[in-house]
């Protein structure tokens, strides 16, 4: 998996208190007993740590620890293509 997945893993654990062994790629928000309000809070977590903006709304407890970890590589990418072309 990515070095995201990763970090998205670490947040979940450590600022969430989910059980690592609970998360796999495939395992979704929903698995995690998490609805929209906590995944709101989750994004706004990510872009105070990771330095990403992204919307409150662009993940849904349906989508998977890896959609999110993924969505997140897209926003990271786009953000250091943009800053290096303005550079």
């Amino acid at each position: 998996m990515s070095a995201m997945y990763g970090r998205l893993v670490d947040l979940l654990v450590g600022r969430f208190e989910v059980d690592r062994a609970e998360i796999g790629p495939d395992t979704t928000f929903e698995d995690l007993d998490m609805d929209s309000l906590f995944l709101v809070e989750l994004l706004l977590v990510i872009q105070s740590e990771f330095g990403v903006q992204i919307d409150d709304d662009a993940a849904s407890p349906g989508d998977t620890v890896a959609q999110v970890a993924e969505l997140l590589e897209r926003h990271t990418t786009s953000a250091a293509s943009s800053s290096t072309a303005s550079s």
